[in-house]
Order: C-alpha cells, then structure tokens, then sequence
C-alpha cells in the first residue's frame, strides 16, 4: 500500500470514528460562572437536562464573577453567567458580551457565630450590621476575590462607612465555599449568598446573623461572549445555552432545584 493511500484510509477512518461520536463529545461550550452556582449544586442539577435536550455539553469554569468576566474579556469562555449586574452592564457596554439577559435571583445572608457577639439581632438594616461588626472587631471571613458577593460586602462597607482592616478582617481570596469553611473554623461572620450557605455542608458554629433586608437582592445574568471580538467563539451553542436557560424549561429546572427542601434561586427571565 502506498503512503498516499494509507493517508487517505487513516484519513477516513479518522472521520468514520468523529461522525460515530455521540454529539455530546462533538460540541461543547465553556461557561465561565460563579463560584456559587457551582458549589450550591444547581449546575450539577440543570446542566444534565439542557446536554440531553440539545446534545451540547457545558464545561464550566468556576471563579469569582470578576475573574469570571476577565475570562470573557480575554475570549476563553463562550459564556457568562455571574452576579454583579453594574459589571456585567459594563461588560456589554465595552462590547465584551452582546446582551445581558436576567435568569434568576436569591439573597445575600450574613452568618456568623450563635452566640452572635456583634449582636446583629438587634441591627436595623444590613448597612447596620455591618458597623457592628466592625464596631467591635468581631471576625469576619472575606472572599476577598472581586466576586459579586465581595463586590456587595464592599458595598456594604461603603454604606456603613467603614474600611474593613485589622486582624479581626480576613481576606481568604478564595470561593464562597472555602470562606465559609473559614468563618466556621475561626469561628468568624461572612457574607454568602443564600444557595451556597443553603448547601453548604460544614456549618459548625455558624448560624444565620442577619437577613432580609432589601439591599441584600442578589440578581444573576447571563451573557454570550461577543463573537465580534472573538471569533472562535461558539456563538450558535453558546446562545442556544442562553435560549434554553431563559426558556420555561430552564426556568422551571431552576425552580426545581432545592436542598432539605428549600428552593435556592428563583427563576426571573423576561
């Protein structure tokens, strides 16, 4: 057999095996989300509907929402799905991402030791809250990563007035998960968002400090990468993700999604 010939038959064989593939292993898109849609557990539930009702696959890069953006703006991702809504305006605004699209909500929380000795209890609104605990240097575990629930805890600081430093603030630079396994240990107040905390399995001490207050809305929103600026980005895919998540059925496959019973996000598409 001549090395032509033998080319052209590996050649084919190699198509013949790419075509028996199923579609799953043949597309793909990588969306780049937050650390809390992944440790809550809700891509784990959703994802597997949307594979089997499209065929694609979604490989998900998992950091805070600021590295999560960054990752769109280099063009690494085709997707994002995070929660901090003036970043994720801004993203747009420089034609990083095409459209932002609501998909649904929870609320931010803060825990904090039971015995609770800045006394949140009695704190009035979140802003509140916030200077007690720094009025008596109690502990408090941050991400410190420019995710959206650092973006809100700076937020909060600013409303209260107060530049968070001392050896009472812990800046852990890690996930949602990992800081609360910090503020259990130390043991210290944090603030998540209420689908992290809802699943979160290590509470030790910790308990609910404060809650429900309005300020503490916590909206995500998704975004396809613009492909203008990225042309490997998988638009067609990645907006079909998009298409589905918004849909009734993605909506109703978030509302679906609980642990011990409470539903952690709650389903907000136009």
């Amino acid at each position: 057999m001549t090395h032509t010939r033998r080319f052209i038959l590996s050649a084919v064989s190699g198509l013949a095996l790419i075509a028996a593939l199923p579609a799953s292993a043949q597309e793909f898109i990588t969306v780049a989300s937050t650390t809390s849609t992944e440790n809550s557990g809700l891509f784990g539930h959703i994802l597997p509907m949307f594979q089997e009702e499209t065929g694609i696959e979604v490989r998900v890069i998992s950091q805070g929402t600021g590295q999560a953006l960054e990752t769109g703006r280099r063009g690494d991702a085709d997707v994002v799905f995070v929660h901090a809504r003036a970043q994720e305006e801004a993203f747009v605004a420089e034609g990083y991402g095409v459209q932002r699209f609501d998909v649904m909500y929870n609320d931010f929380v803060i825990v904090g030791p039971s015995e609770d000795p800045a006394g949140l209890a009695d704190a009035a609104d979140a802003t509140a809250a916030m200077a007690a605990i720094a009025g008596a240097e109690a502990p408090f575990a941050s991400r410190g990563d420019d995710s959206g629930t650092h973006v809100a805890e700076k937020n909060l600081w600013a409303a209260a007035d107060v530049e968070p430093a001392g050896e009472w603030y812990l800046s852990t630079g890690s996930g949602m998960g990992a800081t609360l396994n910090t503020a259990a240990q130390v043991p210290a107040y944090a603030l998540t968002d209420r689908g992290t905390w809802l699943s979160f399995q290590n509470r030790g001490p910790l308990t609910i400090s404060f809650e429900g207050d309005p300020v503490l809305f916590n909206p995500y929103g998704i975004i396809l990468v613009n492909p203008e600026r990225h042309p490997h980005v998988k638009a067609e895919a990645g907006q079909a993700f998009i298409d589905w998540i918004i849909s009734e059925a993605g909506q109703s496959a978030i509302a679906s999604f609980q642990v011990g019973g409470e539903q952690l996000f709650f389903p907000n598409a136009q």
